[in-house]
């Protein structure tokens, strides 16, 4: 059996006190509720509703969040962190891409998450993310009036299950029940109200500080479908700033030891994100900084910058595309483009998106608050007084198990519906079995060892059978948060076991990226792979039984018909030997051939044996069942 998916769910609960919507994002982050039939973004007591995804720790060892942490990022860099986001779910072995945009002390233990370096004191991503989100819990409480314990928290659509669940950890540190991470894509297309709009499809085009995602929606009758996503979790605003850095860098000719200076660097990345802000409107503007050799001041153009920019904004348009393939879908079928995420202000993106669809995107609605506004509307949804509406969001890679040969049995494809549900019959290999492994993996190669390894785990007590007559049921559970949960069940005995997969750090921006375009470049070579792979163990299966049916049933053997069956098996086995599928093929056919009279015999033996001593009806019906069989 196979693809049991749940379709949706109508998102209804209790009214148990209010749950506001939050977008922890890698450069700023709101806070937003539902009231009087609309979202708002809640402001703090100075009427601030950005808040700087900033966390600082000054000389008494109080921990600062937002503004105030943020006017220390060039006084105190070392005990100043921004851009946390980026470190959500992620392992030290990821850092060697990360780390040179960030003047941070990390851990070194390959084993371990990555952790910051404060003080003297080793903080985790979530534990910093955690601080941010009651910031904002204590925001929407002095607003409010009353207590908040609930809250639905955005992140981006290609976030994959570690840095889910590192951000529902963040939540949980926070004080906080998180009852739904929802996409960040899904969320602006509810913000936008597109949920009134009968059908259609709507392209998300959501670029912020940090990261980018794409993502493709069908909307019809009320029900929000993502067709396809592809993205970017090392892509975003702050490495606009970065291509701008570097130029600057190499325009001073410091000396090595100058250019990793954090207090030069920190006052240099505001300088540049000053610039980039004035740019979005004016042709040119300056660029000043002080720093320790004196003062760097020049005029920029647009046209310099949207240059430097330019191959950043191409990598977006390629996971554009990477998308609409997915889905099938050509960029002129598109009915409505969002654009989501500060960075889409930049002039150079608004007219590149607009050139790949052919047709104006919104971008009427202020982009930083729209996936605020979005995790809102989806609070209100949990909170009971929902519109009649579903959200369906999809998995961005395949999920399936090893199987016997090291090739992968996809469960959940690519791009599925969640949450959902699928199962698929196993069996064994190996005769008298009375275990087996399970190793899930994620990928969209076709080998095992090509594709991420997620989980192992045992389903023992399986009674001890011929090989092939075991029927173990395996079951993958994806749930609405992107967490996967696997049940492997023997339909004989009853015997179960499970596993949450939740991994301590997730996969790197490469790896996803590399996985994805490793499924199409290797495509025709790991198809004939796997194809190969299989026909290996379906001769090594055909040989095994011939050989037992030759010792089982010796007395059923005509005059030299056992030299021949085993001249048919040396032959196979030979050919296993090498790599040419089909004469395996072709001699797994002729041992076929060779075997039939001797099986023919074997099977009337049988049914002799259980007609006997029969009366005449019941020779009759059992004959009867085995011509059916």
């Amino acid at each position: 059996m196979r693809n049991l998916p749940i379709y949706g769910r109508k998102e209804t609960a209790t009214r148990q006190g209010p749950i506001i919507g939050i977008d922890l994002g890698t450069t700023n982050s709101l806070v937003a509720f539902f009231r009087d039939n609309q979202p708002f973004i809640i402001p703090d007591r100075q009427g601030h509703q950005l808040t700087p995804s900033v966390v600082s720790i000054d000389e008494d060892g109080h921990i600062l969040v937002g503004h105030e942490a943020r006017n220390r990022l060039e006084t105190h860099p070392e005990d100043t962190v921004f851009s946390i986001k980026r470190f959500m779910g992620r392992g030290v072995r990821d850092l060697a891409q990360m780390a040179s945009l960030v003047p941070f002390n990390f851990n070194t233990d390959e084993n371990d998450i990555v952790r910051i370096n404060l003080k003297g004191k080793f903080y985790s991503a979530p534990e910093l993310s955690a601080r941010i989100l009651a910031h904002l819990k204590k925001q929407a409480e002095d607003y409010l009036g009353e207590p908040v314990s609930s809250a639905v928290i955005t992140v981006p659509a290609y976030f994959n299950d570690s840095q889910r669940q590192a951000t529902k950890d963040a939540g949980m540190l926070a004080g906080l029940d998180v009852r739904r991470v929802l996409n960040e894509p899904t969320a602006a297309s509810l913000a936008y109200g597109l949920q009134e709009k009968r059908e259609g499809l709507v392209a998300v085009y959501d670029l912020g500080g940090g990261t980018f995602d794409f993502s493709l929606l069908r909307l019809y009758e009320g029900i929000f479908q993502v067709l396809a996503t592809h993205g970017d979790t090392h892509l975003g605003g702050d490495d606009f700033d970065q291509a701008v850095i570097h130029q600057v860098l190499a325009e001073m000719n410091l000396p090595e030891e100058s250019r990793q200076d954090p207090g030069l660097l920190q006052g240099l990345r505001l300088a540049c994100e000053s610039m980039k802000t004035q740019l979005t409107d004016a042709e040119q503007a300056v660029l000043a900084f002080r720093h320790p050799a004196g003062c760097y001041e020049r005029m920029w153009t647009r046209a310099e910058f949207e240059a430097l920019i330019q191959p950043l904004v191409n990598r977006t348009l390629d996971s554009c595309r990477s998308a609409l393939q997915d889905a099938g879908v050509e960029a002129g079928a598109v009915d409505e483009v969002v654009l989501v995420g500060g960075s889409t202000r930049v002039p150079l993106v608004r007219q590149e998106v607009e050139r790949l669809f052919g047709r104006s995107p919104h971008c009427e609605n202020n982009p930083d608050e729209v996936v605020a506004l979005g995790a809102a509307v989806q609070a209100n949804i949990l909170s009971g007084s929902s519109r009649d509406m579903l959200l369906l969001d999809v998995t961005p890679l395949s999920l399936g198990i090893e199987t016997y040969g090291g090739v992968i049995a996809r469960i959940i494809p690519r791009n599925t519906t969640i949450p959902t549900s699928a199962t698929e019959m196993f069996t064994t290999y190996v005769d008298g079995q009375t275990g087996v492994d399970i190793h899930v993996l994620q990928g969209e190669r076709e080998l095992a060892s090509d594709c991420r390894s997620l989980a192992r785990f045992q389903l023992k007590g399986i009674p001890p059978l011929p090989a092939g007559m075991p029927k173990i049921a395996v079951t993958f559970m994806l749930d609405a948060d992107g967490i996967l949960r696997v049940e492997a069940r023997d339909e004989r005995s009853g015997k179960e076991q499970f596993i949450e997969v939740r991994p301590s750090y997730g996969l790197t921006d490469s790896e996803i990226e590399q996985m994805l375009k490793e499924s199409f470049e290797h495509g025709g070579e790991d198809l004939e792979l796997r194809l190969l792979v299989e026909v290996r163990v379906e001769a090594e299966r055909v040989i095994r039984a011939a050989d037992r049916a030759l010792v089982d049933s010796a007395v059923l053997l005509e005059d030299g018909e056992e030299d021949t069956i085993r001249s048919a098996i040396d032959s196979l086995k030979e050919a296993l030997q090498g790599a040419d599928r089909n004469q395996i093929l072709e001699r797994q056919k002729w041992l076929d051939q060779v075997c039939l009279p001797f099986a023919e015999r074997q099977m009337n033996a049988a049914v002799r044996s259980l007609i006997r001593g029969k009366g005449v009806d019941q020779a009759e019906a059992t004959a009867d069942k085995l011509r059916k069989l």
